[in-house]
């Protein structure tokens, strides 16, 4: 790899570039799924390829191709320095990366149980064991598991004599259980919503979520839900369960943090950001419980890694601060944007830039965007509160392109009355203004209750990338939240 990358970085200097990178990524995927006791997909799938990275004249240009031979590397490099210089035509401002980034290392996740050494047959026989556990109770229709293993290896090479190579596994499962009665549809997922809850980490990861132990529960509650009265409107208490509050914090707190959004160049896919620079160390975006923190070092975590695809080492960086918002997520170029607007801001990128493969180009992605833990139990929490709703695993969500307004739907919701969970209640929704939600927020679980779930469908840029995130999370509470908005 080193001849390689090695060429191309030489080739991308003489050819005028005063930067380039080089990222050879090879990825393997496995895919299992089962429905109503029938395996509904077996793929392997596999890819390989690079990408050189470079800046000329002051502007970026990037190419890739699938063909990792010396010849390719030859054509792609001088492709990708040609792009830069007619990009540079048409520039407002030259490309400054700032401070250099020069590591040598390798980074490989943690794994106990290599997911590729398991027999396949062992794989689709817990499914199917959860398959029927799940339809072993009356009144549920469908149930589908899955399970989702990914390996890639990357290495990154750079002018700045950075190379680094990386070896990222992943490990993921998943039940949903529908239940149909009289024209209506109810559903409970397990571990996480959609189907499935991903990783950092081998098939290790696969047995400490007892995907089988929990199926036929997943099935009782989805046939529960189909004779519970609809959540009722008005405004409560609100308490939410890790994995609601875990994509409560993907949509409402890490896009909006993403400085390229910010700036500007997300927005006509995806919109910008309600937390403009002039909100940086000022905002007070929440109560003073609330400490959110974007990472890539958490164990498991999806957005966990060594080196981002920038070569920036994987970090902690405080998002928002006892209530005040006091941090973004930054690659080499935006750290220095936003430092010629607030002189006290970081001068380094905090390593949050990632690409879909590749074939892509890197933009700022979410790492590890989490509430940290706070001091409660759930059963306290529960008992500490008079009148409110409880509501479990996300259904449905919204939000709009600048990330302040939004509303979420649940598959499952209970009353709390008088310190105690009481009715069951479907088709439960809430809806909030984030910095007054946030501000509501009195209470969080201990770290006895927080998990890092993984979100594995992210979408962003043009052309389109998903990123695998991840978001701790714990059970809190919120005050004064407008719920049953809808039917």
């Amino acid at each position: 790899m080193k001849e390689l990358t090695d060429r191309a970085l030489n080739l991308a200097q003489v050819q005028g570039a005063s930067y380039a990178d080089i990222r050879i990524v090879q990825r393997e995927r496995q895919d299992i799924s089962v429905k109503n006791g029938v395996v509904q997909q077996l793929s392997l799938d596999g890819s390989r390829g690079f990408g050189v990275r470079v800046v000329a004249d002051g502007a970026w240009g990037f190419a890739s191709s699938h063909m990792v031979t010396a010849a390719e590397v030859d054509r792609i490099t001088a492709l990708a320095v040609s792009i830069a210089k007619a990009s540079a035509m048409a520039k407002i401002q030259d490309v400054d990366l700032g401070i250099e980034e020069v590591h040598q290392d390798t980074y490989r996740t943690p794994v106990e149980v290599d997911p590729f050494s398991v027999p396949l047959n062992e794989k689709i026989s817990l499914l199917m064991e959860a398959d029927k556990e799940a339809r072993s109770v009356k009144g549920v229709k469908v149930a589908e598991s899955s399970m989702a293993f990914i390996r890639e290896t990357k290495t990154f090479a750079s002018t700045e004599s950075s190379y680094i190579e990386q070896e990222i596994v992943e490990s993921g499962l998943g039940i949903v259980v529908r239940a149909v009665a009289k024209g209506e549809v109810q559903q409970r997922s397990y571990p996480n919503s959609f189907g499935r809850h991903q990783g950092t980490a081998g098939y290790e990861l696969i047995k400490k979520w007892d995907l089988v132990g929990n199926a036929r529960r997943m099935g009782e509650e989805a046939v529960a839900l189909l004779s519970a009265p609809q959540c009722p409107s008005g405004v409560t208490a609100l308490i939410l369960d890790g994995p609601q509050l875990a994509l409560q914090v993907h949509e409402s707190c890490g896009h909006p943090i993403e400085l390229d959004r910010v700036f500007g160049t997300e927005a006509a896919y995806a919109g910008t950001s309600f937390l403009t620079p002039d909100k940086y160390n000022s905002l007070r975006y929440g109560s003073d419980i609330v400490n959110i923190t974007a990472d890539a070092v958490t164990p498991t975590g999806l957005g966990t890694f060594g080196y981002d695809d920038e070569g920036v080492p994987a970090q902690r960086t405080d998002i928002v601060k006892d209530g005040l918002f006091v941090g973004y997520l930054t690659s080499r170029e935006t750290a220095g944007q936003l430092r010629k607007i607030h002189p006290d801001a970081p001068e380094r990128s905090n390593g949050s830039m990632r690409a879909d493969g590749w074939n892509r180009i890197p933009i700022i992605r979410m790492t590890n965007v989490s509430l940290q833990p706070g001091k409660w139990t759930l059963d306290d929490l529960i008992a500490d509160t008079d009148d409110g709703v409880y509501m479990i695993t996300n259904k449905s969500w919204s939000i709009d392109d600048k990330r302040l307004n939004f509303q979420f739907g649940t598959e499952m919701a209970y009353q709390v009355k008088n310190g105690k969970l009481g009715q069951m209640y479907k088709n439960a929704t809430y809806t909030g203004i984030t910095p007054q939600f946030w501000g509501g927020c009195d209470a969080i679980c201990n770290a006895d209750h927080w998990h890092v779930w993984g979100t594995a469908n992210c979408g962003k840029g043009q052309p389109g990338q998903v990123a695998h995130t991840g978001h701790g999370a714990a059970p809190a509470r919120f005050r004064n939240v407008q719920v049953g908005v809808m039917k």
